[in-house]
């Protein structure tokens, strides 16, 4: 047995002496002559650098796809763009000051470039790699896709170093409603896409700089900083902007900006819809109405709806406003009892109040008398506001929300079915990305919605809408405001905004 322990032992001391050999001659791996933009960007630190291997980790080249297009004149002459995603799938650019030498490069031209020796530098207020000539720069390949990033304002806004020299698209954006008619974009123009406000920059030389300025359109381009740091968007060529209304939409005279779907108690009579008119308005001379719509499971009919907001039964409910008037920016309300959250709770009739008992009468025209107006779970409910009282399936809404869940909501059919929508801070017509037109809820792009606000909850929907443009500038977003017995109307209102 001791003979065996110290064979065993033997034995189990080869073994680990030629592990540790093999571990000592293991090569190990090989460094990649590549650095990402990412890391390359990352060195910069408000002084110049000189690029070496000890700084980029042993590498020496960068690869990417060029974006920039001198073709149209709308790009800063003589500098190459490019654009990766080795770190992270984090996407960054870089510029290369070429001079008459970058147009020969062309967008999805992909290029390996020896940067070793190369300085980073702020030039311009554009982070540029300079030191860098032709005979540094290998094309090994052509026609690479590129596919725009959509990016909001806000985003751009918060983080311009990321974005700087990158492709990106800046989807539903319209110009400065002061501009004076029929200007162009040549020199820097103010975009908004509802999230914020940025400068769209165009070359007075470009081939598109005395276009007119539509109404709303994508736009894309590359993101340069300003010497004063601010981001601007310069749009390459003319089809790098994409219209989608050459004029403005229609104004909408009255907008949805709140909603209660669960008071205290009973549900019967005690829901209600918050709304602002835009401008002064006599509902006897130019009527409107407001179509709810509840899609529980078993409210009926069942399936898709047929006809639209015009449904009925217990899927859509109508109230008409034919009489009483109501100014601009005014909030008032739809609903049947006036109390601020259930029964017992502040009376609020001093506001302007319309509608009906929704329990005991049926709607007007269509709907049938309900307990539960407004959905507080479940599938997918919604508020659309007509600027006629005798709305049809291909009836287009003056301004439409949805909140809560999904359901039987839209077909493509055929017969083709759903909820009509209009162009709102949420929804198009005609889609941003591919231009399919998409009339109705649920549709291709138009799935935005609102959750279902915490029981207890009145839902605000805060939104800046200006009354010029007919766009909302600032997008609505859901404040939920916790209500009690005693809660007074300015709990539930003052936050939305009109413009001029």
């Amino acid at each position: 047995m001791k003979k065996f322990i110290i064979y065993f032992a033997s034995l189990f001391t080869i073994a680990l002496l030629g592990g540790c050999k093999k571990e000592s001659n293991y090569p190990g791996g090989t460094l990649s002559p590549y650095v990402a933009l990412y890391d390359v960007r990352d060195l910069y630190k408000g002084e110049d650098v000189k690029l070496t291997k000890e700084n980029l980790f042993g590498a020496d080249k960068i690869a990417g796809v060029v974006i920039s297009d001198h073709s149209g004149g709308n790009t800063p002459a003589g500098l190459l763009v490019l654009q990766d995603r080795r770190r992270l799938s984090q996407l960054r650019g870089i510029a290369i000051p070429l001079g008459t030498e970058a147009a020969n490069y062309v967008p999805g031209d992909s290029v390996e470039i020896s940067v070793e020796g190369a300085v980073l530098k702020r030039a311009g207020g554009i982070l540029q790699l300079t030191g860098i000539s032709t005979n540094q720069i290998k094309k090994v390949a052509a026609g690479r896709p590129l596919s725009p990033v959509i990016v909001r304002t806000n985003q751009i806004l918060a983080a311009p170093f990321n974005y700087e020299s990158t492709l990106i698209s800046i989807t539903r954006a319209g110009f400065d409603p002061n501009l004076a008619p029929g200007s162009t974009y040549a020199g820097d123009r103010e975009i908004n896409d509802g999230f914020g406000k940025i400068m769209l920059h165009t070359e007075a030389g470009a081939a598109f700089a005395n276009k007119p300025l539509p109404f709303l359109s994508n736009f894309t381009g590359i993101v340069f900083n300003g010497q004063d740091g601010v981001p601007k968007l310069w749009p390459r060529v003319e089809s790098d902007i994409t219209i989608l209304s050459a004029t403005a939409p229609k104004i909408a005279s009255i907008i949805i900006t709140g909603y209660l779907v669960d008071p205290a108690g009973t549900d019967a009579n005690y829901e209600y819809i918050q709304l602002m008119a835009t401008r002064n308005i006599d509902f006897a001379v130019t009527p409107f109405s407001i179509v709810v719509t509840n899609n529980a499971g078993a409210n009926v009919p069942t399936g898709f709806p047929a006809e639209g907001w015009a449904t009925g039964g217990q899927r859509t409910y109508k109230f008409n406003l034919t009489s009483g008037t109501v100014q601009r920016g005014q909030y008032f309300y739809v609903g049947g009892n006036k109390n601020i959250w259930g029964a017992g709770s502040t009376d609020i009739s001093s506001s302007k109040w319309f509608g009906k008992m929704y329990s005991t009468e049926d709607g007007d025209g269509f709907g049938t008398k309900t307990t539960n107006l407004l959905a507080n779970s479940g599938n997918a409910a919604g508020i659309a506001v007509f600027d006629n009282i005798n709305p049809v399936a291909a009836t287009i809404p003056v301004d439409v929300i949805f909140f809560g869940g999904a359901g039987m909501i839209y077909t493509p059919g055929p017969p083709e079915r759903g909820y009509r929508i209009t162009n709102t801070d949420y929804y198009d017509e005609k889609n941003p990305s591919n231009l399919a037109l998409q009339p109705f809820f649920n549709q291709g792009s138009n799935t935005g919605k609102f959750a279902f606000p915490p029981a207890t909850n009145f839902a605000k929907l805060g939104g800046t809408y200006n009354r010029t443009s007919g766009r909302w500038t600032t997008a609505r977003i859901q404040v939920p405001v916790v209500l009690t017995t005693t809660s007074t109307v300015a709990a539930i209102e003052g936050g939305t905004t009109i413009e001029e």
